[in-house]
């Protein structure tokens, strides 16, 4: 499984959010700040309706182990408000070893362990955090992306498909009691962060890596501004 990573330069904003929450912030997990421990409390938290309906997603009580492998497996991104952690999702490139097919496929992204904490939900940081997976996917010339969730969720479901994803498949993963239902979705670079593209380097062949060192904020509703050097590596 390949990871690209981009170096983002330029203010920007979480475009969906609602007015009046103050300063929310997305960054990389960064290690050297951040603990799996909080990473993984958050998810359970954000887990918990689904797991009181009976649903056994892996996100409802996986350990911290688990958490940090899911992270490192992809791009992994964090709400931050406050210095309080309140969101999060992975980015993952092509993954031969899922047990959806679908996300064999190199032109596919997918969205995995996303969650917002529960006392912030429907305030739109999940809208923005879809539009800033498009948006990342976009840039490294995905022609899709895609995501999973519980098919009996049908709340998560209809969100998703507000979004304007559509479902084109049901998997049973391992162990789960549930089917999942896949949708996809051809992202677009979401006109708020289009000042980003002239700085994203878009890969010549497909599957160029890019440094993990680099990266990339939002800020508020005025948006703030970040710098990171850009490295690369052979893929």
């Amino acid at each position: 499984m390949s990871k690209r990573h981009v170096t983002i330069v330029e203010h920007t904003a979480l475009a969906h959010l609602k007015r009046g929450i103050g300063s929310v912030v997305l960054r990389r997990f960064d290690p050297s700040r951040d603990s799996y421990a909080q990473l993984m409390t958050m998810l359970h938290r954000a887990f918990a309706r689904l797991g009181m309906a009976g649903l056994n997603c892996t996100c409802v009580d996986q350990a911290v182990a688990v958490t940090q492998r899911r992270a490192q497996a992809g791009d992994c991104f964090v709400v931050v408000s406050g210095g309080k952690m309140i969101g999060t999702m992975t980015l993952y490139a092509s993954d031969s070893d899922s047990a959806c097919e679908h996300y064999h496929r190199r032109d596919v992204a997918t969205i995995r362990q996303l969650a917002i904490d529960p006392s912030w939900q429907n305030r739109g940081i999940g809208k923005s955090l879809l539009a800033f997976a498009e948006h990342w996917a976009a840039t490294r010339g995905y022609s899709e992306l895609a995501l999973d969730t519980p098919y009996p969720a049908a709340h998560l479901v209809a969100f998703y498909r507000g979004q304007g994803f559509r479902i084109v498949d049901a998997v049973r993963f391992a162990g789960k009691v549930y089917d999942s239902a896949i949708l996809t979705k051809a992202p677009v670079v979401a006109r708020t962060l289009a000042a980003w593209t002239h700085q994203i380097a878009l890969p010549g062949a497909c599957f160029v890596r890019f440094a993990a060192s680099s990266i990339a904020t939002c800020g508020n509703l005025q948006g703030t501004a970040r710098t990171a050097s850009r490295t690369t590596m052979p893929a």
